[in-house]
């Protein structure tokens, strides 16, 4: 594969602007929620918990990276204010995620369904 260059870098930022997407955990974390998440034009992400008792007001997070790795899967990745690095693989496709949680103490793999809301 050869290798990218900056001129032909694929675009971080605008991959799913626009979308919202409910991300449902089987492990990590927060295995057992649902997140819904709005990847803003401006780069920034909101998301929110949106099921069980303890659904929340919308946490923005100021900036996101995105990539289409393939047609129907995309690669997102952002840093929360809690100290948590989000990176997941979605499949479009097949609505499925992978992934990783981390901060500085922990890391953990997570998977789980994802559904387009928009």
């Amino acid at each position: 594969m050869p290798a990218t260059t900056a001129s032909t870098a694929p675009d971080t930022m605008n991959t799913l602007s626009g979308r919202v997407i409910r991300w449902t955990f089987e492990s990590g974390p927060t295995a057992g929620s649902t997140y819904e998440h709005t990847f803003e034009p401006d780069g920034s992400v909101s998301f929110r918990k949106v099921d069980g008792d303890a659904q929340g007001k919308p946490k923005r997070e100021k900036r996101y990276g995105s990539f289409e790795v393939s047609k129907g899967v995309q690669l997102v990745s952002y840093l929360s204010d809690s100290g948590y690095t989000l990176t997941v693989a979605m499949n479009l496709d097949d609505g499925r995620l992978v992934g990783f949680a981390s901060n500085e103490k922990d890391w953990q793999p997570v998977y789980g369904t994802l559904e387009v809301v928009k």
